[in-house]
């Protein structure tokens, strides 16, 4: 089966928008992934036409996953933070420091996949403000996994030199914690200068029986 799109027409289409196997050997030691010798020779098709990259070529990236942590286990997220850290004035770029998701399974869970994936780079204008519950019957939304942005986004800052994704935005993930509330990752940077930089990662509060209230009197 050929691929519905090459891999040299893909770059020359997306320029610094891809993200492929030698632009991650590039990085990989920054990065802590593993590339296997023999990944080059099996490479993963890239699974959308080239009309598709071209229309979107200014709003996302294209880009491999590898799914192997530096010492050649899966990748998690949790392993991630081990790599980058969690203060800023040691190096960065680097995890919020925040631990509540150590043990959270879509913390530890290896979801990244040997594929491509084509991801936006900034969020819907017309979206913002709105919750997964807003949009769930909007079926053009694909939300990415916790572990596809975090990936992205340390990707996409060694690759350009420091270039951050969702600088100031948050954005909404597929992954739900042990409680069901839904996940959502990004905003480095503190606009207003008050948290150190870090890439977050957050739970959204739903409602649930055990919240009520009291008053005082």
């Amino acid at each position: 089966m050929e691929r519905i799109t090459s891999l040299n027409r893909a770059k020359g289409i997306l320029g610094n928008h891809f993200i492929g196997l030698e632009e991650l050997a590039s990085i990989q030691k920054d990065m802590g992934i593993h590339i296997p010798t023999n990944m080059k020779d099996a490479l993963p098709e890239i699974e959308f036409s080239e009309e598709l990259l071209a229309s979107k070529k200014s709003e996302y990236i294209l880009i491999l996953g590898i799914p192997f942590f530096v010492d050649g286990s899966a990748l998690t997220i949790n392993k991630m933070r081990e790599h980058f850290g969690w203060d800023p004035d040691i190096s960065e770029p680097c995890f919020y420091n925040q631990d509540w998701y150590l043990n959270e399974v879509f913390a530890c869970h290896p979801a990244l996949e040997n594929k491509w994936y084509f991801l936006r780079l900034k969020v819907f204008e017309e979206l913002r403000g709105k919750s997964v519950h807003d949009i769930k019957d909007m079926n053009d939304i694909h939300l990415p996994s916790a572990l596809l942005c975090t990936y992205t986004f340390f990707a996409y800052y060694l690759y350009t030199k420091k270039e951050l994704l969702w600088k100031d935005d948050f954005i909404w993930c597929s992954d739900l914690d042990s409680n069901g509330d839904q996940i959502y990752v990004g905003r480095y940077s503190d606009s207003k200068g008050i948290n150190k930089n870090g890439f977050n990662i957050h739970r959204h509060l739903r409602i649930k029986n055990h919240y009520s209230f009291i008053d005082t009197v």
